[in-house]
């Protein structure tokens, strides 16, 4: 009556305790549902006792389903050449010193490929006391992989054509030097080096390829006078032959003090412009402004051609998008996905857009950013 009465409290019903490790055993399951990655344990028994939500979904078998069998019927893994992958391995009967097996494509019967990792937990007397078996979705890899071919063929397609060029007329200069007039060779020549500078302008968008790709970017920042840049590529552009009045630069508010890298910031200038030229039409303006924070600059570049379709819009800075058609003059379809690349490892974002007066706008900010050594 007295613990009734204290504190004015109302009897309470006793707790009940569940039995000892089950709540350890309870989190333990949802922690593993966490993973991203499939995730099978086997006891000394070879039995199921664990077998998480990724797994459940890469096998396409019910967890309920899966624990308490054997995990080799569970997943009755082959490799390429169809063998039965449990019976090569016999993580049971094999030598007591294994403690790991590193990462190998494996498939279930119908078809789907796993890439699939394994370890042991052993007692005192070497025996398997545990088995953990990781699985991972092999679509990404494959993914990676098609990209991968699909590059060395873009590289190999884009370099057969130049270099075709360059051996046909130094061959023929060399044999038949004294039958041709200056202006002969003189073509031939610049022929010959245009094509040159064709085949160095790949082999630098392939390392930057690289370099975005295993983020081995190296940024060198300084302070950077972006209309004066804008200025400068433009006028490289009138150098080598585009019309003066193709090209209109406005100049918007004031920025602050920008920390770029010079070279990257030609370059990604000098991609968008190419763009507009070749796949655009009428003039192309280059706007610079302060973004909408006042804390970097805003720059856009927009041409009055056909535009981009509006599907298209999430795939233009892809690797080797070409456009509607494929895009026939000329490219190796990299360019837009190199600009990404720098732009976002000066910590900026692009996006594309219709232009107001039609056409395609695309338009990048960065933030001012600051020198990468600061005394």
């Amino acid at each position: 009556m007295l613990e009734a009465v204290v504190g004015g409290e109302s009897p309470r019903a006793p707790r009940r305790v569940p039995p000892a490790g089950a709540a350890s055993r309870s989190v333990q399951e949802d922690m593993s549902d966490d993973l991203p990655d499939g995730l099978v344990v086997a006891d000394g028994d070879a039995r199921v006792i664990a077998f998480n939500a990724a797994a459940a979904r890469m096998t396409k078998i019910p967890a309920e389903s899966a624990i308490g069998r054997d995990f080799r019927d569970v997943l009755p893994l082959h490799d390429a050449e169809g063998r039965d992958w449990w019976k090569c391995l016999a993580p049971y009967e094999g030598l007591s010193t294994r403690t790991r097996h590193p990462e190998r494509s494996l498939f279930l019967p119908g078809g789907c490929e796993l890439l699939v990792t394994a370890a042991y937990r052993r007692d005192e007397n070497g025996k398997v006391s545990r088995f953990t078996v990781c699985l991972r979705d092999a679509a990404h890899r494959a993914r990676q992989e098609r990209d991968r071919a699909d590059l060395v063929s873009t590289v190999a397609h884009e370099l057969r054509s130049p270099l075709t060029s360059v051996k046909g007329f130094t061959a023929t200069l060399l044999a038949k030097w004294h039958r041709f007039n200056d202006d002969q060779k003189r073509v031939m020549l610049e022929t010959v080096n245009a094509d040159a500078d064709r085949v160095t302008r790949l082999i630098t968008e392939l390392l930057d390829v690289s370099r975005i790709e295993s983020g081995r970017l190296e940024m060198r920042r300084q302070v950077v006078d972006l209309p004066e840049q804008v200025r400068k590529v433009i006028a490289g552009r009138v150098a080598a032959g585009d019309p003066e009045d193709r090209f209109r630069f406005e100049e918007r508010g004031e920025l602050p003090e920008m920390w770029l890298d010079p070279d990257k910031i030609d370059q990604i200038l000098g991609n968008l412009l190419e763009n507009a030229v070749r796949h655009g039409a009428g003039t192309v303006t280059v706007m610079v402004e302060p973004d909408a924070h006042k804390e970097g600059a805003a720059v856009s570049v927009r041409d009055e051609g056909e535009g981009i379709p509006p599907e298209a819009a999430q795939r233009v800075f892809r690797q080797f998008w070409r456009g509607p058609g494929g895009n026939r003059r000329g490219g190796t379809g990299l360019g837009l996905y190199i600009v990404k690349g720098l732009v976002e490892a000066h910590g900026g974002a692009i996006s594309v857009r219709r232009a107001p007066g039609g056409g395609a706008e695309f338009r990048f900010t960065v933030p001012a950013g600051a020198p990468d050594y600061p005394s």
